[in-house]
């Protein structure tokens, strides 16, 4: 990209966050972005972000699945921030005004007890780094008009990050054979989905594994108390004011998202 590109590109994707107005695709605008250009503008919007007060809690990892990555068009798994600002609460009222054009997707979340750094974490060393498991919903969102991206577009949009809901109860990874673990997804009662923990690059923990070392290469490290969501065992679902979702995972739990019309 040309000197200063990416700041832009930043700047427009933070601008539709503010406008509620989606953008045109950035590979259109920008023929030549590579995906390390995609992180780069990812990482400007982070940062700019946290300057105005944000919190980084965790990350996500996404397209983990061959139906998301079916969905999307796109081959490989990418991963973007979670900040404070995003998570909510079990059940409780979500502003769908917060969102241009959401989808939501079920996922079996980790909280970590101890930080993980890569590169070279083993799948021995992530088991080891996890304190426990919750029911999730992942509500994701593009800034980028008629969901119309490239694995760079998303990248770039943060992974298409939206929001987080995360259940209440939490679980001890050694009681759950995470490849196994069937999930029901129902919207407004009706179920509308199901998966299990396999579609997750054949186990949730391998995309942890591979959030770690990719951070590691980089020189970022995942912190303790920090929530990672390691892709959704479904396909993603649109979502509306009105609607209730609610994923229940054989041996972890239920995990219930409420919209609403926008929240004065």
């Amino acid at each position: 990209m040309e000197p200063g590109s990416a700041e832009k590109a930043a700047a427009d994707l933070l601008a539709a966050y503010r406008t509620g107005d989606p953008i045109q695709p950035l590979t259109t605008t920008y023929p030549e972005l590579s995906v390390a250009d995609a992180y780069a503008i990812q990482r400007h919007q982070i940062d700019a972000l946290v300057a105005d007060g944000a919190v980084v809690k965790g990350h996500k990892v996404g397209l983990t699945s061959a139906a998301m990555r079916r969905q999307l068009g796109v081959d490989q798994p990418d991963y973007g921030h979670l900040l404070d600002s995003m998570f909510h609460l079990d059940g409780a009222p979500i502003d769908t005004g917060r969102f241009l054009q959401p989808r939501i997707e079920p996922e079996i979340a980790f909280v970590l007890k101890r930080p993980l750094s890569g590169p070279g974490v083993t799948t021995a060393e992530a088991v080891a780094a996890v304190d426990f498991l919750l029911p999730a919903l992942e509500i994701i969102d593009s800034r980028i008009a008629d969901w119309r991206i490239t694995l760079a577009d998303t990248i770039a949009d943060n992974a298409s990050s939206g929001g987080v809901v995360l259940g209440t109860r939490p679980i001890r990874l050694e009681t759950v054979d995470l490849a196994l673990a069937g999930c029901l997804l129902h919207r407004n009662g009706d179920l509308v989905q199901t998966g299990a923990g396999g579609a997750v690059l054949g186990s949730p923990l391998n995309a942890l594994v591979w959030l770690a070392n990719t951070l590691g290469e980089q020189g970022v490290a995942l912190e303790a108390g920090h929530v990672v969501l390691p892709g959704s065992v479904t396909v993603a679902i649109p979502v509306a004011a009105g609607d209730i979702v609610t994923a229940t995972f054989a041996g972890i739990g239920t995990v219930t998202a409420r919209f609403q019309e926008e929240i004065a």
